[in-house]
Parts: structure tokens; C-alpha cells; sequence
């Protein structure tokens, strides 16, 4: 949006405010400092409505290595577009000070709200109030953004969930549901310290492993079960390969196998498999169980060829179409769905939140969630 459209829209709510303070009364007075935002974005679109204009988003995404953030970010360009939305989507390849460049570009070119995966969840606060003392709304994209009081909703998935269902496969395939009583040695992965969402994986993969930890049944040769020993900075497989080779080296041997694998993500997965299979895991020898999530073409083609055990499916397509009925809320001075608003607390404020339903998925059931359902053809799986 222009900026004399801008500040026009600013004037308008500053006379309106006074206006209702003026016919008030002695109406009990309340702080108006959480809907800024919004009621200056309501403010402007009826501006831009004025004159014309087509607003703009600008989405910024974290990289472009994960196949899983190119469809989010096609799936919002195509859902803002359909919408009527101008869009301006930008990937900062994991570097976050080019994600702050972005983000901060997008402000000064005149986006009129932001949808932000972010790199660093903490590192955004001031490129935040700058997009604030805009009028500028923001949406956190599946990862929550920490320490700013002006993001203003969260479209994410069942994050906790998620981690339930990644240890729930591995439990479920070896059989402890059903009495097995090993022991089993089991491995764990977590995701990026700087993510949010890598806490809540862990957390809820670990609600449902420690009983089987603590009983025997689960033994962890190496010995590293604390979140800051297992997480992995960025999400990087290499790291994860890295790892893992060091743990298999460290910890088994021909007679001291490993059986099963927390993984929290198909690029880690993908990771520690190659490390499996150095070590002579696979092929004709013994297959460890390896979780993972996003449902990326790759793991699942692993997960066909039985090497990968399972993956969680987090349907992007439904994710942004969440995210841009959140922001053309906001853009229109409505109230955006939500359905959580006592989880995601960003330490200054409890983000009004809307959780999306994660599916697990191993070789019984990919057919039916992923290629019935459209995501994937046979051919992509080829």
C-alpha cells in the first residue's frame, strides 16, 4: 500500500478513537495497545478499497533446501492469489539475517501483512515492531515467533501431537503395544534448539517413550536423552549423519545393534539412514525403525522401499489456506478462527492460535493419505 494511503488510514483511526472516547462518558477506560495492529489494518484496507489497490502479502520463508517449505510457499501464493492478494514470497536459505533483510524490504515496499516461517524464532523482534509501527499484521507460519508482543495470530499443527504420533509408530512397530518386552536400544533425534515447534516434538515424543525408558523396556545406549544433547541446528541431516555415525560407532557394534530411531523430521531421517547404512544396516542386514514428518517425497519413496518406518503428513495445502483466511480476516477488521488460545505462549503474550490435525503414515496407509488425497501422484513416488 502507498504510504499516503497509510497514513491517511492512521489519521482515520486516531479520529475515530477520539471520537468514542468523547461519546464514552465515563465508560470504564481499557488498554487498545493489542489491537493496534489490527485496527490499523482494518483502517487501511478500507483506504486501499477506496483507490483500488491491490494489497500485497509478503511471505517469508526459511529455505528453499527442504522440499516441504517450496510447497508452502506455492500453496500460499496460489490460496493469496485466488483471494485477490498481490504476493511477494521470499526464501532466505536458512541465513537469518537475510530473512531480517526480507522481511524489512517487504515493509519498506509496502506489504500490507506478513505471513513468517522463521529461521530463528527469538531474532525477529525488532524487524516485528517496525512491521507494528506500520500498521503492518503478522501471522507466524507452523513456526512461532518468540519475545514480540506484535504477532498477531498462529497458523500451525498439533506440534505436541505430533511427537506423540512419531513415538507412537515406533512403539506400535515394535510391538510394545502388544506386550513385546525387549529391550529395544532406541536412539533419539530432536529437532533445531531455535525452533519452538522442535520443544513441543520432543516433548510429546517423550511423554509417550519415557515409561519404556524408565521401565527397560527402551534403552538408550548412548546415553543422551536431554533435549540440548539430541537437537539437531537446523534441522540439518548432514549433522544428524554426522551423529549418528558417532553414536553407532560409539555405542553398537556386530552383536550390539540399534532397533529403533526418534527422528523428528524426513531430512534428519534421511540422515541417519545413510549412517545406518554405512554400518552395515539395511539391505540384508537388520532394519533399525526410523520416524520422521513433513511426508517428504523422498522419505516416503524410502518409506515404500522399507527403509524409513514412518512419517507424520502435515497437510500445507490446508495450512495455507488457514494462514490466508487469517490474514484476510485481519485485513478486513474481522476475527480470524482460532481454536487454542492457552498453548502458544511467546514469552510476552499467548498467541491466538489455530491447530491443524497431523496424520502418521507408514507403508499401510501412504496410498490413502497421500496420493488419494492429491498431495502426491504415483509418479512423484516413482
Amino acid at each position: 500500500m502507498k504510504r499516503s494511503n497509510k497514513l491517511i488510514a492512521l489519521f482515520l483511526v486516531l479520529a475515530l478513537s477520539v471520537a468514542v472516547i468523547a461519546a464514552g462518558c465515563g465508560a470504564t477506560a481499557t488498554t487498545a495497545a493489542p489491537a493496534t495492529t489490527t485496527a490499523a489494518a482494518g483502517a487501511e484496507t478500507t483506504a486501499a478499497a477506496a483507490s483500488g489497490e491491490t494489497l500485497k502479502v509478503g511471505i517469508a520463508m526459511p529455505t528453499k533446501s527442504s522440499a516441504r517449505w517450496i510447497a508452502d510457499g506455492d500453496n500460499m501464493v496460489k490460496v493469496f492469489q485466488e483471494l485477490g492478494y498481490e504476493t511477494d514470497l521470499q526464501y532466505a536459505e536458512d541465513v537469518v539475517e537475510n530473512q531480517v533483510s526480507q522481511l524489512e524490504n517487504m515493509i519498506t515496499t509496502g506489504a500490507d501483512a506478513l505471513v513468517i516461517a522463521a529461521i530463528d524464532g527469538e531474532a525477529l523482534g525488532q524487524v516485528l515492531t517496525k512491521a507494528n509501527e506500520a500498521g503492518i499484521p503478522v501471522v507466524a507460519y507452523d513456526r512461532l515467533i518468540r519475545g514480540s508482543e506484535f504477532v498477531s495470530y498462529y497458523a500451525t499443527f498439533d506440534n505436541f501431537k505430533v511427537g506423540v504420533q512419531q513415538a507412537t509408530t515406533l512403539v506400535k512397530g515394535l510391538k510394545l503395544d502388544a506386550g513385546e518386552k525387549g529391550p529395544f536400544n532406541i536412539e533419539l533425534f530432536a529437532g533445531s534448539p531455535d525452533d519452538n515447534n522442535a520443544y513441543f516434538f520432543f516433548d510429546g515424543a517423550m511423554s509417550v517413550l519415557q515409561p519404556y525408558i524408565d521401565s527397560g523396556v527402551l534403552v538408550v545406549k548412548s546415553g543422551q536423552t536431554e533435549f540440548d544433547q539430541v537437537a539437531t541446528l537446523r534441522w540439518d541431516g548432514a549433522t544428524a549423519q554426522a551423529r549418528m555415525d558417532n553414536i553407532l560407532t560409539s555405542n553398537y557394534s556386530k552383536d550390539v545393534t540399534v532397533d529403533a530411531v526418534l527422528s523428528p523430521y524426513d531430512g534428519i531421517s534421511i540422515g541417519i539412514i545413510s549412517a545406518l547404512k554405512s554400518a552395515g544396516y539395511f539391505g540384508s542386514g537388520k532394519r533399525p525403525l526410523v520416524s520422521g514428518q513433513d511426508a517428504e517425497a523422498p522419505s516416503v519413496k524410502s518409506i515404500i522401499a522399507n527403509e524409513q518406518y514412518s512419517t507424520i503428513f502435515k497437510d500445507t495445502r490446508e495450512l495455507a489456506k488457514k494462514a490466508a483466511s487469517m490474514v484476510d480476516a485481519v485485513l478486513k477488521g474481522t476475527e480470524p478462527e482460532v481454536n487454542d488460545t492457552k498453548t502458544y505462549d511467546n514469552g510476552v503474550k499467548v498467541v491466538p492460535s489455530y491447530l491443524l490435525e497431523p496424520v502418521a503414515v507408514d507403508i499401510t496407509n501412504y496410498q490413502a493419505a497421500l496420493i488419494d488425497s492429491g498431495y502426491y501422484t504415483e509418479a512423484d513416488l516413482k
